[in-house]
Formats: C-alpha cells, sequence, structure tokens
C-alpha cells in the first residue's frame, strides 16, 4: 500500500453509549508520521459533538464544533500537500526545535545530551525551526568557545570538547535538514573546529602494578579501576556491567558482552583470568554494585597518591593503559581497535606513538661524546 496520503476524509464515531460522537481524520491510503516512522490511517481530533442535538443551542454547539473539526482537516490536507511537493507548512516551522533535539539525543549517547543541555541554556530554552539559520548557529559556536563545562561549571570546555560539541550540533542540523524539518542546511555555511594533539595520560606496567598493591578507601573502587585497566571498558560500561554481560566460551574462558554505552557499538571481549580472578568469578546483578562518580573523584586521587603516583590520573586513563600496554605488549593496533570499540584505526594508533620502542631506542644513536678510534689489526 503507498505511503503517499491522496485524501483525508473527516468522520465520526459514537461513543458513551452513543450519546456524542467523537470527530477523526481519515487518511487514505495512509500518511507516515516522519518523527514516529509510522502509517498513520486515522487521526482522532479530540472534538465531539451531540449525536441527537435535543435543542438549538445543543445544534449550534455542533455546527461549531464541526467547523472546527472542518479547519483541522484542511489544515492537515494542506500539510501533507505541501510534504510531498517540498513546500514548507509555516505552522510546521513554528515546531520546536528544542524539542526534537532532546528526542534524537535520548536516542544517542552522553555526548548528545550534553550539547542539548548546552544549546537549551543558550537559547533560554525556547527556539523553533524557523530561528534555525546561520546566524544563530555561529552564535551557538562562539557561546560553546567559553562555556563551562555541565558538571564542573567552574572550569571551561576544553577546545577537543568544544569541538566534538560543535560536530554533534551539525549532526543534529543535517538530521533535521534530511529529515525536512528545516528549510535549510546551515552545515554549507558553517566552519568546522579543529581539534589539537593532547596527550593520553595512562599509568606505566609498574605504576600499575604498585597501585594493585596500594590499599584503597573503598574497595569497589580499586577493583573497578583495575578491572578497567585489564579490560579497557569505559567508566559508563563499567557502572552498567552486569554478570549477565560476563558469558563462558565453549572450550573454556570467559567473555565479556555489552552495548557500549558511548558509541551504541557492540563488544564480545575475552577477558584474562586474572581480570576474572579480581572480580570474583561469578555473581547476580550489578558487577560493581555502589561504585560511583564521586569515588572517581577525591578518593581515586588519595588512592593514587598513597601509591606514589603523581601523573594527572583519571579514570578515563584506565582506558588509555589499557591501549597503550597491549600496543607495548606487541599486541597488533588492530586487535586493540576492535577491543576498544574504535571506529577508526586512527584513533587507536596514537597508543602506538605513545609506546614505540623504535624511537626510544632511536634517541640514543646521536652522542655528544668523542668517538673511540677502532685499531686495525696488521696483517
Amino acid at each position: 500500500m503507498s505511503n503517499i496520503c491522496k485524501t483525508v476524509t473527516l468522520r465520526t464515531r459514537k461513543i458513551k453509549g452513543g450519546e456524542q460522537l467523537s470527530f477523526y481524520l481519515d487518511y487514505y491510503p495512509g500518511y507516515r508520521d516522519e518523527s514516529t516512522m509510522k502509517v498513520m490511517r486515522h487521526e482522532s481530533l479530540g472534538i465531539y459533538i451531540y449525536a441527537k442535538p435535543k435543542n438549538q443551542r445543543e445544534r449550534d454547539y455542533n455546527d461549531r464544533m464541526r467547523e472546527k473539526a472542518e479547519a483541522l482537516r484542511c489544515r492537515r490536507f494542506e500539510s501533507i500537500v505541501n510534504e510531498r511537493y517540498d513546500f514548507f507548512d509555516k505552522e510546521k516551522m513554528k515546531g520546536d526545535f528544542l524539542a526534537y533535539f532532546k528526542m534524537k539525543a535520548d536516542k544517542k549517547n552522553c555526548k548528545w545530551q550534553h550539547v542539548y543541555k548546552h544549546f537549551d541554556r543558550f537559547c533560554i530554552g525556547k527556539c523553533t525551526f524557523e530561528e534555525i539559520n546561520v546566524d544563530l548557529c555561529n552564535k551557538f559556536r562562539e557561546y560553546l568557545m567559553t562555556a563551562p563545562q555541565t558538571i564542573h561549571t567552574k572550569h571551561r570546555l576544553h577546545i577537543n570538547s568544544i569541538a566534538g560539541y560543535w560536530s554533534t550540533f551539525r549532526a543534529v542540523l543535517h538530521t533535521a535538514y534530511r529529515e525536512h524539518k528545516i528549510m535549510e542546511n546551515p552545515n554549507g555555511f558553517l566552519e568546522r573546529i579543529d581539534t589539537i594533539p593532547t596527550v593520553k595520560e595512562h599509568l606505566s606496567r609498574q605504576e600499575l602494578v604498585r597501585l594493585a598493591n596500594t590499599p584503597c578507601e573503598y574497595p569497589v573502587l580499586k577493583t573497578a579501576f583495575l578491572f578497567a585497566c585489564l579490560t579497557g571498558l569505559r567508566k559508563s560500561d563499567i557502572k552498567q556491567l552486569e554478570w549477565t554481560h560476563i558469558q563462558p566460551y565453549g572450550d573454556g574462558g570467559m567473555y565479556v558482552t555489552l552495548r557500549m554505552q558511548k558509541t551504541k557499538e557492540l563488544v564480545n571481549n575475552p577477558i584474562s583470568d586474572e581480570a576474572l580472578e579480581l572480580i570474583g568469578g561469578s555473581g547476580t546483578g550489578k558487577v560493581f554494585d555502589g561504585f560511583t562518580d564521586k569515588m572517581t573523584q577525591t578518593p581515586l586521587k588519595n588512592w593514587l597518591k598513597a601509591a606514589g603516583i603523581t601523573k594527572k590520573i583519571s579514570f578515563h586513563c584506565s582506558r588509555h593503559t589499557f591501549g597503550s600496554l597491549q600496543v607495548d605488549a606487541g599486541t597488533s593496533v588492530y586487535t586493540v581497535q576492535h577491543m576498544l570499540g574504535h571506529k577508526n584505526v586512527s584513533t587507536t594508533q596514537i597508543y602506538a606513538t605513545m609506546a614505540d620502542d623504535t624511537k626510544r631506542e632511536s634517541v640514543n644513536r646521536i652522542t655528544l661524546k668523542p668517538f673511540k678510534a677502532v685499531k686495525l689489526n696488521a696483517v
């Protein structure tokens, strides 16, 4: 059946024991709602009339309600025709862009939700589709350049976070244009924001061993962090990890299978015997029950300090530790890429640069010491 609606007919159906009639629209052969992608064939208008008017007052009331229902029918049909021929309904352009943005963000990840919060703050909680233009977008770009972080509000966003947020916002614009929510796509007139290389701080093998042998105020924090170092899982995935996500291989050994919170990518990674021993082997519910974000602040710093580690290490650095130590141990960059769930191998190759033995060996080839004379034996 075609999804292009040809007619919109106003009809009534009996309700409440037949004393009232309810108006509804009948779409033939059907109309696809772009927001839900469902094919609609009937739509209730929420307008009711008397089935058998008893006096002139009730007949006048029926006439007024019938006029309102007919007006809605005409408006809906006009909107459908406009979409069919790529015209834009003025009423549609007055729609809530913020609500649309939130709906998309809720289906994505925390990064999209952070961008939504920033845009909501920028436009003071109100923005329609018709307000989306190049000028507004560039003003939002300027806002991001000096915006505070959503959680640590005393600190400004890092330039790489700004670049990522701006890219996400442009993705929302592209989606809105593709779904015929806005008339023009501003992206062709918007400049990118370049990122800058950053040091992915990580623990050396010796530091990791020293940390593992240092007591921690919160045992669940210690277990979670060390497990992340041995598996490369993000904090968001550590928090949601349940025992049902840990499954046995047919020939022995265990693996973790879950959909990553950030990228929505499905990973199936083997777990080392040591990592499995760390969490106790088996259980029910959440693996790291009681683990909270608050523990990754002062308690984590105190634990690192007690281990004599002065590097600026966050919980996410456990992931960098896994990547760099794997590459340093000789694991293929492509294997590490799949274990970390990176979409692009160039992201993983940063760890190869960090752990490049050839570079470390090469620096000693240039010396300020005088060459020693080589004596040749006489023939």
